[in-house]
């Protein structure tokens, strides 16, 4: 979704919860929980926010603009569905209104007669604390938040690239929400691998990737991403991605979990015992020897993608 500068999302809830990630730009969230207490927070390209079902929120851009992408933990999800403060305003009697709001009808002499949706606004004040709206119930707690500064976190680094993980146990309000944000670099590979507890959705920030998968007992399909794009891995279905361009390729793994989770068959080959690994696929000492007993997540290649001999490296 993208917004112009100042521009806002209007006043919202859903049956569904909201995760998202700012692809560029900057915003300012706010929210207010079923017990009074309220959230605000100003966030940049790389940050998250995740608002739970039927929690109201709004959404507006700072002078920039921004571009975020949603996600929601429901696949049958429709925009169409989205609860908007306007068309709230438009279902009910004025009488019942003015009766609610303990006020004249006349108030609502100028409410929107179709919904806003993404409209025009007056700009935010830069002291993000001129617009506290704060009452007896106080703010929401740090540990519940629901935005994350995302951006802010170190990632891991391997040769290759690097990942940046968020799930439950770091961002406790996005409940079943666990993410890993990649960058590959040209011609590595995320490793193959699979997840135990839930499907894979992927995000295509920028570059361009390939990705096999293979489904019990004996289908594979080879797919090509670009930037924009979205994939899908059913649970405990092997996968990779290879970074089949010039550039990094940046995206972000989905999965609906309280953590982030995979099974590396680098490791895991790694970690058994090698007489198996060496009686069910025919190793030589050396393959063995080079299994790896950490978690790759990444493995580095060249840009040369008919490259077949990966041995030097360690060598």
């Amino acid at each position: 979704m993208h917004l112009e500068p100042n521009a806002y999302r209007e006043l919202h809830w859903h049956q569904e919860g909201e995760w998202s990630l700012i692809l560029n730009g900057s915003v300012r969230v706010s929210a207010v929980n079923e017990a009074g207490q309220t959230f605000a927070d100003d966030l940049q390209a790389g940050d998250v926010w995740f608002f739970p079902p039927g929690v109201p929120h709004s959404i507006q851009a700072f002078g920039d603009g921004v571009e975020f992408l949603l996600i929601f933990d429901n696949g049958e999800f429709s925009e169409d569905d989205t609860f908007l403060v306007s068309e709230l305003f438009q279902r009910n009697p004025k009488s019942v209104l003015a009766k609610d709001l303990r006020v004249d009808v006349s108030a609502f002499d100028n409410i929107p007669d179709s919904q806003l949706y993404i409209f025009p606004g007056t700009p935010a004040p830069a002291n993000i604390s001129a617009q506290n709206s704060t009452g007896p119930g106080g703010v929401i707690p740090r540990e519940h938040t629901y935005s994350y500064h995302f951006s802010q976190q170190k990632p891991y680094e391997v040769p290759g690239g690097s990942v940046k993980i968020l799930d439950s146990t770091s961002f406790p309000a996005a409940v079943d929400f666990a993410v890993a944000l990649f960058t590959i670099q040209p011609g590595a590979m995320r490793e193959l691998h699979w997840h135990t507890v839930s499907d894979e959705w992927d995000y295509f920030i920028s570059g361009q990737g390939r990705v096999t998968v293979y489904s019990a007992p004996s289908s594979s399909r080879t797919f090509d991403f670009q930037a924009g794009d979205t994939g899908y891995v059913p649970v405990v279905t092997a996968h990779y991605l290879e970074n089949t361009g010039d550039t990094d390729l940046v995206y972000l793994e989905v999965l609906q979990s309280s953590a982030y989770n995979d099974v590396s068959v680098a490791q895991w080959l790694g970690l058994t015992p090698r007489q198996v690994v060496k009686d069910h696929l025919g190793f030589s000492e050396d393959t063995l020897d080079r299994l790896p007993q950490i978690k790759p997540f990444i493995l580095p290649g060249d840009k040369n993608l008919l490259q077949t001999n990966f041995t030097a490296e360690n060598e």
